[in-house]
């Protein structure tokens, strides 16, 4: 017995010690994520999923440590099974990134399902109202493809390349190629090594030299990375991280924020390098870009104000050098999501990467007019320059129609590869706005065809035109400005109708309903409504008196018209074919008339106003006067109901 009981309180030492351990394991991994060392919380958590032990916190944090690294078909996997547990938080952002990394597995029904959970929980989440206001991105994404011609450079290395710019003939990079031995040359985000800065010369051929690491005053023991150079090439900006004495530095949570740097060209030697003033070591400011007149510098952000992990702000440069405050683009170009690696060209087309905005998958480029703010249209770029991965720091000469952007899409070198492209056709932002609706007759409820559609701006300026089709309905492409519109429309017998709407968002305007009164115009004696009211023929089966269910149509019409208009008293004048003598068609024809009145009786027309007659043969409508003369389709047009009116 006491060996027994040695034995059990051995293996309670044991579990307990096991217990410990994995609890340690779990707080390192922890530690790692809350520090950004996302590749060692990757290691560390797969580790103990491998060894039984999981949790919703695990899940968790495997799915965005590999969103945050790029690892959109791992993420896809621990995001999946995060959402499998029963009781699982219903993270919007968790749900956003799994929507995203179904995209890059091209699983983009699965992913849409996703996006329409994002905003039943969260509904004014930019992201899910810029995914309901294009549905049919894909078809919009296909459209703009074939853009650009692409192509995989020779300076690409086996580590992450990117970040491309443009310095006159000089091509500048960022490049995580030197990597060294020791650990602390290598960045604990991706187990890859601290970026540099290079340079490599493109030739008139468009060949490109082998790449040069520029100088160490540039080059610290940090990343740097992101350059733009003014037109001179004397000034130039880029991004390093937090350094203390030239080394890599993190602040009390364990982050290195990212900090843009200015420096000066002289006696060709990069100097005078200092920290813009809008820096700080609460947030992150990168990717500098400047405008064609150097009035303004573009970057990407977290700071106050931004609506999700970075955004895009603008900032004014003075004349003595200075800066202004920095503003935030808003929420045409931002979300809650990613956008970064801005870039403007010599005409104010403000390029940038996003996985807010509609997209492939992953960082997808998008292209706006910054020209008129209130109104930027956003455009995704397309295939082939963007992919199912991560495709960003795209920059164009818009002369040459040359550019670079970077990638991690299969095929490449690296983790990060440099493309060249050729720009063979130009971005369309003249965006539309489909607006649809319906014509409708406003007493019988009724659709109208041929009504002419116009829609007018604030100016009554005619932006668009159409007709409604057989069903009364319309789709005319509208202007996306930002305004509001007048749909304006007519028909002829009608009396014409307006209606007012707003265009806030770039969105399709759904099923626009106008009604239209009838123009009071009373018939005359002798008048067949069913001429006069564009109705449709009122006819019988062969050698039948039965209404038929077209004809119970027209005649709940007349009768809808006839209860409007209580003046207006009718005959009902009805007819036969040929098929049979003359007096039993008198008779059959009579049966018509009563069958209609009747009819009309019963659908609350008051008895007094009403009158039957039936007309045989006698009033044939076509030249058919014997059985064998016609076939049976032409002898139809005579079995008839006509709706004359009278005093």
């Amino acid at each position: 017995m006491q060996k027994k009981i040695k034995q059990i309180t051995l293996w309670a030492m044991l579990s307990v010690s096991l217990i410990n351990a994995q609890e340690k394991q779990v707080r390192r991994a922890s530690a790692d994520f809350e520090s950004y060392a996302y590749a060692d919380a990757i290691d560390s958590y797969e580790r103990l999923i491998d060894k039984g032990y999981s949790s919703e916190a695990i899940y968790k944090n495997l799915g965005n440590a590999n969103y945050k690294t790029a690892n959109y078909d791992a993420a896809a996997n621990w995001y999946a099974k995060l959402f499998e547990l029963e009781h699982a938080e219903q993270d919007p952002d968790d749900i956003y990134k799994y929507a995203q990394s179904l995209k890059s597995l091209e699983k983009y029904e699965e992913s849409n399902k996703w996006m329409k959970r994002l905003e039943a929980i969260k509904a004014e989440d930019t992201r899910a109202v810029k995914f309901e206001n294009n549905l049919d991105y894909l078809e919009k994404i296909k459209e703009v493809s074939g853009s650009y011609q692409v192509e995989n450079l020779p300076i690409n290395s086996k580590t992450s390349d990117f970040a491309p710019s443009l310095n006159g003939e000089q091509l500048v990079f960022s490049s995580g190629r030197d990597k060294g031995l020791a650990r602390k040359d290598i960045h604990e985000w991706n187990n890859e090594a601290f970026l540099n800065l290079y340079s490599v010369t493109v030739m008139e051929n468009g060949e490109l030299a082998a790449p040069i690491k520029l100088s160490k005053k540039l080059n610290k023991k940090t990343h740097e990375s992101s350059t733009a150079f003014s037109k001179d090439g004397k000034t130039m900006y880029f991004t390093r991280n937090n350094s203390k004495k030239g080394n890599f530095a993190r602040d009390k949570n364990g982050y290195s924020r990212l900090k843009i740097y200015r420096a000066e060209l002289r006696d060709e030697e990069w100097t005078n390098i200092r920290a813009l003033p809008f820096n700080s070591d609460d947030y992150s400011v990168a990717h500098p870009s400047l405008n064609n007149d150097e009035s303004k510098l573009y970057f990407a952000s977290d700071m106050a104000g931004s609506l999700g992990e970075s955004d895009i702000f603008m900032v004014d440069i003075m004349k003595d050098g200075a800066y202004g405050t920095p503003v935030n683009l808003g929420d045409k170009v931002n979300t809650e999501g990613r956008e970064t690696f801005p870039f403007v060209t010599q005409n104010d087309v403000l390029y940038f990467s996003s996985d807010g905005h509609p997209g492939l998958g992953g960082l997808d480029v998008f292209a706006t007019n910054t020209k008129d703010k209130e109104n930027m249209y956003v455009v995704n770029i397309g295939e082939p320059v963007n992919s199912k991965e991560d495709d960003f720091s795209f920059v164009l000469n818009e002369e040459t129609k040359k550019g670079f952007f970077a990638s991690n899409r299969a095929g490449g070198q690296g983790s990060d590869d440099i493309y060249g492209f050729t720009q063979i056709k130009e971005i369309d932002f003249n965006c539309t706005t489909i607006v649809d609706g319906m014509v409708k007759d406003k007493e019988t409820g009724l659709p109208l065809k041929g009504a002419d559609v116009r829609i007018v701006n604030s100016n009554n300026e005619l932006v668009a035109q159409s007709v409604s089709g057989p069903d009364g309905i319309f789709s005319i492409e509208g202007n996306c400005k930002k305004e509001d519109y007048r749909v304006m429309v007519s028909l002829m017998d009608y009396e014409s109708n307006n209606t007012i709407f707003t265009v806030d968002e770039i969105s399709d305007i759904a099923r626009i309903e106008i009604s239209l009164t009838k123009t009071v115009v009373q018939p005359k004696i002798g008048d067949d409504l069913i001429v006069f009211l564009s109705f449709e023929p009122v006819y019988f089966d062969l050698d039948k008196s039965d209404i038929r269910p077209d004809a119970a149509q027209t005649i709940q019409k007349v009768a809808s018209y006839l209860k409007l208009f209580p003046s207006v008293n009718i005959e009902v004048q009805s007819h036969t074919d040929v098929k049979a003598g003359n007096d039993y068609n008198q008779r059959l024809s009579q049966r018509r008339a009563k069958a209609t009145v009747a009819y009309l009786i019963e659908q609350g027309v008051d008895e007094s106003r009403l009158s039957g007659q039936g007309f045989g043969e006698t009033r044939l409508i076509n030249n058919c006067t014997t059985r064998e003369k016609c076939e049976d389709v032409i002898h139809q047009r005579n079995r008839r109901s006509e709706f004359v009116v009278v005093e």
